[in-house]
């Protein structure tokens, strides 16, 4: 038994290595089971919920869009972060159940909200590799859409690099069949991964989304100016709109700005907030009451 941790260490270090075992090995194993038994829990007893980061529209100060983001309310840990339980929903295939949850949940409230009187606004959700990869993502949208009455224009789909470039003929089919519903398609934390400039114009992809390690050093690391001016000038030039994560700061706002970006997100705006929350910071007309708003 003691063997098989020291492997599955190895293999959790990019494999080709060797691990002696240690007693460490033996907690985070037992940690990783009693984790994964709980989310399995979690997925029959409904505890997961969804948070909206709001993206602000820097040419007309309207909420743009905003962001699902998953969240677990365990019942006796209270909120365990996505960072934790993520990668472990990855590894075991629960990050199937939980992501198709997270489609739907969105997509309800979305809807909810317009029948509410608030204007149409759309709602990104994230999909991840492994579900990318080995579901037909194309089939869930579809059948989303169609339970929940939500108009596909205001779904957007984030994949990330990585997704797409495992495969990339499966994943040009398979982002086609979604943009040909009229869903858009965003690449998350742009900058990161290893897209070629020559495949993002083969991908059907509007959104181009700069990672938050890049927007965290302007305006004065020029390194980190000289990418993201690069990265907004290249999505302008292929008519693509560009999102900012992870804005923190009224000078990074107003750099991006002044760069001609098209919507920003960020802590600087407001954190991830419940459905009933996002919703007071617009008003019936979509418009961001103190166009720029901290949270509570």
């Amino acid at each position: 038994k003691n063997a098989d941790m020291a492997m599955y260490k190895a293999k959790h270090s990019g494999g080709g290595t060797y691990q002696y075992y240690t007693q460490e090995m033996n907690v985070t194993a037992r940690e990783h089971i009693k984790l994964e038994a709980e989310l399995r829990k979690a997925i029959q007893n409904k505890e997961f919920v969804l948070h909206y980061q709001p993206q602000l529209d820097l040419k007309t100060g309207t909420i743009g869009r905003v962001e699902a983001l998953i969240r677990w309310e365990h019942p006796e840990l209270g909120m365990i972060s996505p960072a934790k339980f993520i990668p472990l929903a990855e590894e075991t295939g629960l990050i199937m159940p939980i992501g198709e949850w997270a489609l739907y949940e969105a997509c309800r409230t979305s809807k909810k909200w317009q029948e509410e009187g608030y204007d149409p606004i759309t709602v990104a959700v994230n999909i991840s590799p492994k579900q990318f990869r080995h579901q037909d993502v194309a089939q869930i949208v579809q059948d989303v859409l169609k339970e929940t009455g939500l108009n596909a224009k205001c779904l957007e789909i984030e994949i990330t690099e990585t997704a797409v470039m495992d495969d990339v003929q499966l994943a040009i089919s398979r982002l086609n069949s979604i943009s040909a519903m009229g869903v858009q398609i965003s690449v998350d934390d742009f900058g990161t991964g290893y897209t070629s400039i020559s495949y993002l114009k083969q991908f059907p992809v509007s959104v181009l989304k700069i990672d938050q390690h890049f927007i965290k050093g302007i305006p004065n690391n020029q390194n980190d100016v000289a990418i993201t001016s690069a990265v907004i000038a290249l999505a302008h030039n292929l008519g693509l709109e560009v999102v900012a994560e992870g804005v923190e700061t009224a000078e990074q706002m107003q750099y991006l700005a002044d760069h001609k970006c098209d919507l920003i997100q960020g802590y600087f705006l407001s954190r991830p907030l419940p459905a009933s929350k996002v919703i007071l910071q617009f008003n019936k007309g979509g418009i961001v009451k103190d166009t720029i708003f901290q949270s509570e």
